[in-house]
């Protein structure tokens, strides 16, 4: 199950599966979706309860699917990683324990993916003869490097928190991913929504630096006090 839960500035969405490594039914993903569009926090944590963070789709379910059930389970998953994207929320993914397939791809939609010491990822779909379809082709090398990223698909080997972190999976190594969600929060929930929105700017340089003027223009107007007492603190 999905549990969304708000904590202060900080909305807390737990996988709550142990049991299952926290595998993911497509009841489960709509419910992630749905969390993601509906957020209204300036920050979404998402992390696994138990041992692990998320093993990606339960293969109970996969394992019933005909052509038509696989389309619609990598829709539903691309939904998600989408809404993680489009929110203005921050979304920061706290892995502790192994990520595996769907959950590497879950972790990749996130703007910020922290890991524990005890994190560990790895795309295993090829020794099915599968691959990650929840847009992980699309993200895993524009984030990791495309050689980095052909060794992890084509191999399915595992790597360590260590290992992620040098790859540019993962962006900290910490204890307490949580600490890193409620870090950001702190700040001016406006500049955070700007700066994910331009930060996640697809569009040419040209046009993606127009838009960036703009958006600290507005921010300067709407935090002038603020900027103020900073400066006579100097």
């Amino acid at each position: 199950m999905i549990r969304v839960d708000r904590d202060g500035d900080v909305c807390v969405v737990s996988i709550d599966r142990p049991d299952r490594r926290n595998a993911l039914r497509p009841t489960d993903l709509d419910v992630l979706a749905d969390a993601a569009e509906q957020v209204t926090a300036p920050v979404l944590y998402l992390h696994g309860e138990g041992p692990a963070f998320c093993a990606g789709a339960d293969l109970d379910v996969v394992a019933d699917l005909d052509r038509e059930g696989a389309r619609d389970l990598a829709a539903r998953g691309q939904r998600v990683v989408r809404a993680f994207e489009s929110t203005d929320a921050v979304v920061v993914a706290g892995i502790d324990g192994p990520a595996r397939g769907g959950g590497v791809e879950l972790a990749l939609g996130c703007d910020v993916r922290v890991a524990t010491p005890a994190a560990s990822f790895a795309e295993p779909g090829v020794s099915l003869g599968l691959f990650g379809a929840w847009g992980g082709t699309a993200r895993l090398a524009r984030i990791c490097g495309e050689g980095d990223a052909m060794d992890l698909a084509l191999s399915g080997r595992s790597v360590d928190a260590t290992d992620a972190h040098r790859m540019g999976l993962v962006s900290r190594v910490v204890d307490d991913p949580r600490t890193v969600a409620d870090e950001i929060a702190a700040h001016p929930p406006d500049a955070l929504g700007a700066l994910k929105r331009r930060m996640r700017d697809r569009e040419d340089v040209q046009s993606q630096e127009a838009r960036e003027v703009e958006a600290f223009a507005d921010l300067v107007a709407s935090h002038a006090d603020d900027i103020a007492a900073a400066r006579d603190e100097d």
